[in-house]
């Protein structure tokens, strides 16, 4: 975020610039060939005050002194300076060699004789092979015309006087842009600070981090506004939160004794008439019952405290702790004719909170085993990764629909036809514990036809 916005007030400043400086750019191009236009007319005119005396006694040429004033004022201004006679005969010069040269092929010097106006412009001068630009200004002797001033230079010359101006704005234009680039990124960073506290104040409550708030006292006005809405929703969804754990909890609890005691007397009365056939399976249906409603109570306590685990991730073996859980449910297996085999390598140590990994294999493989028909077999493996390490259960079931996969994961979910014995959380407790630990979990088919449950663990 701070770069775009470093780039959004960059941009803006530099468009402010360029729609500024490149008509004032041209202006004063205009402007600076004026003025120099001006400041060559006027220096010819002072220096036609000074010749004007000797062009009209005809000693021009002679006169020591105006000759080193223009010679003088030509190395100054690095110009050069050519003052004719009537007949626009050099007689004085800043280049030696134009002095006695004929004028008289020279437009400027002609129109300046004949009209008595002064000329400037540009041309091109076959003696320089260059581009000309002059001034030209008649000498007078009251209204006769005794002489002109001319100064010139390349017109190359002009540009560079022109371009040294126009670099000085745009000097002053890459300063402000500079300075405009330092202004915004301490702006940027003060505004993009605070907002990037707040999106990972975000993230942190979306990982399941109740107790996450936003610095409230930090950043403009708008985000100090956003960071207070943003602690309220964490307040109220925290105890929201809280008081839905907590009657889980509580009725869980609470639903323990009458159900312990609903049971003994469903014992009681199945042995007092344990002759009645009818009363009999009645009896067997209700304890059934309530043996799915004991697990599912269990369940609801594990996913509870699953929930409410404070206790943050610590270092795991899971291929130890996955071989040691598939010893301990292998007589279930032999019992239903189903192979377990585990391929784990020596150690593979990930990230998990204490208890979390039996748990998930010990759900992963009740719910595999409930599916997987006689004679087939189990496969738990696991498998280190780039970033971290996969724990796979391959059953040989019947294996689920892609909107069952999806929805595998929700509370009290059972798959249509599942034996009527499961709570429908042991998913559930599965990604709720995965979660706690940083992992992801999900159900992808397997090539034989039944579930892989994969389970991702960070290292």
């Amino acid at each position: 975020m701070r770069n775009r916005l470093l780039l959004v007030m960059v941009g803006l400043v530099a468009l402010l610039l360029a729609v500024h400086d490149i008509p004032l750019a041209r202006h004063l191009e205009r402007v600076e060939r004026d003025r120099l236009v001006t400041k060559y007319e006027r220096d010819a005119f002072i220096l036609a005050g000074r010749v004007e005396e000797a062009l009209e006694d005809g000693d021009a040429s002679t006169d020591a002194g105006l000759n080193a004033i223009v010679v003088r004022y030509a190395d100054q201004e690095d110009v050069e300076v050519v003052v004719t006679d009537a007949d626009a005969i050099g007689v004085i010069s800043s280049d030696p060699t134009k002095r006695g040269e004929d004028f008289g092929n020279r437009d400027e010097v002609v129109q300046a004789l004949a009209d008595g106006d002064p000329q400037t412009g540009q041309r091109y001068s076959q003696t320089l092979g260059t581009d000309l630009f002059y001034v030209a200004v008649p000498v007078l002797s009251g209204n006769d015309r005794v002489g002109t001033i001319r100064i010139s230079v390349a017109d190359d010359a002009v540009d560079d006087r022109v371009n040294a101006r126009i670099r000085g704005l745009l000097f002053v234009a890459l300063l402000s842009l500079v300075i405009a680039s330092v202004v915004a990124w301490l702006f940027a960073r003060s505004v993009s600070r605070p907002v990037r506290h707040l999106s990972a104040a975000t993230d942190r409550l979306a990982a399941g981090d109740l107790s996450t708030r936003a610095d409230d006292r930090d950043g403009p006005p708008e985000v100090r506004d956003l960071a207070v809405s943003f602690n309220s929703m964490a307040d109220r969804l925290e105890q929201l939160v809280e008081r839905q754990r907590a009657f889980a909890g509580t009725a869980s609890h609470q639903l323990r004794t009458p159900l312990t005691a609903l049971r003994l007397r469903l014992e009681q009365l199945d042995a007092e008439l344990a002759d009645d056939a009818a009363v009999h399976a009645d009896v067997d249906s209700a304890l059934a019952e309530t043996d799915r409603l004991h697990r599912m109570i269990e369940g609801l306590l594990a996913l509870s405290r699953a929930e409410d685990a404070a206790v943050g991730p610590i270092d795991v073996d899971l291929a130890g702790a996955t071989r040691d859980r598939a010893e301990y449910w292998r007589p279930l297996a032999d019992e239903s004719g189903v192979e377990i085999v585990v391929d784990a390598p020596g150690a593979v140590v990930v990230a998990a909170v204490p208890g979390a990994v039996e748990q998930i294999v010990d759900n992963l493989v009740d719910n595999a085993l409930e599916v997987s028909p006689g004679g087939s077999r189990l496969l738990l493996t696991v498998q280190p990764t780039d970033v971290g390490a996969e724990l796979h259960v391959v059953d040989e079931g019947p294996g689920l629909s892609d909107d069952d996969r999806e929805r595998a994961f929700d509370r009290f979910w059972r798959a249509e036809g599942a034996a009527t014995g499961g709570s429908g959380l042991g998913l559930a407790i599965v990604q709720q514990l995965v979660q706690a630990g940083g992992g992801t979990v999900e159900l992808r088919p397997a090539p034989t036809g039944g579930i892989d449950a994969t389970v991702r663990f960070r290292p």
